[in-house]
């Protein structure tokens, strides 16, 4: 039976970029996935799985999810009611935590235990935002996680950010990266996945996670 898989479009994301990246991911793994690009609550509600992007500032991209009747609410229903698998990817996964501190405070969903804060490596040469290919670590939850189920050691991801999850504990954390210190790179508990990296421009490693999503069956 064909699957359908919701991007939520609010105007903050590669919306394209990650809609194609989805339906290669499909194809390439032969799964029967309908990828949607949309910003209706009444088709994400029906919808299998659900895609968070996000790209900007963090209080930019709640106030985009608010502007839109019933968008919020119904992505809270849909992944913690139905239980349906959501990946968070860059803002997106970040909203997923309790608040985020980019130009003033705001409120996340709440699912991550965590906040939003602005990087500052420990090294003054490095530069942010944090731009460009860098290597995952997976913890051992993630290497449990059947979402990381294609990473290897040594595998890399692309990242574009300013601002990082500081999580409360690390029973979330499923992979980092480091940038002058410990960078959450990817987060996860029950239904909910989250990339810190963007899949749909992280070539191949990209790719096998988004197949990875697809076949979640959590």
């Amino acid at each position: 039976m064909t699957e359908t898989v919701a991007i939520v479009d609010y105007g903050s994301g590669n919306l394209r970029s990650a809609e194609k990246a989805l339906t290669r991911a499909a194809l390439d793994s032969g799964l029967d996935r309908k990828i949607i690009v949309t910003d209706r609550p009444e088709l994400i509600a029906k919808a299998d799985r659900i895609v968070l992007p996000g790209v900007g500032a963090y209080g930019d991209c709640r106030r985009g999810l608010m502007a839109i009747e019933g968008l919020a609410d119904t992505i809270e229903e849909a992944v913690l009611e139905a239980g349906k698998p959501f990946l968070g990817i860059c803002v997106g996964m970040q909203l997923t935590a309790h608040e985020g501190h980019e130009h003033g405070v705001h409120e996340g969903f709440g699912w991550i235990d965590g906040v939003v804060e602005q990087m500052i490596p420990s090294d003054p040469a490095l530069k942010i935002p944090h731009m460009g290919w860098n290597e995952l670590t997976l913890t051992p939850a993630g290497a449990a996680h059947p979402v990381c189920k294609h990473i290897r050691p040594g595998d890399h991801a692309y990242f574009v950010h300013s601002y990082h999850m500081k999580l409360t504990t690390d029973d979330a954390l499923l992979a980092t990266t480091e940038h002058g210190g410990r960078v959450t790179a990817i987060v996860g508990r029950d239904n909910i996945v989250g990339t810190q990296f963007h899949p749909e421009k992280s070539q191949a490693v990209g790719l096998a996670l988004l197949a990875a999503f697809l076949e979640w069956q959590p």
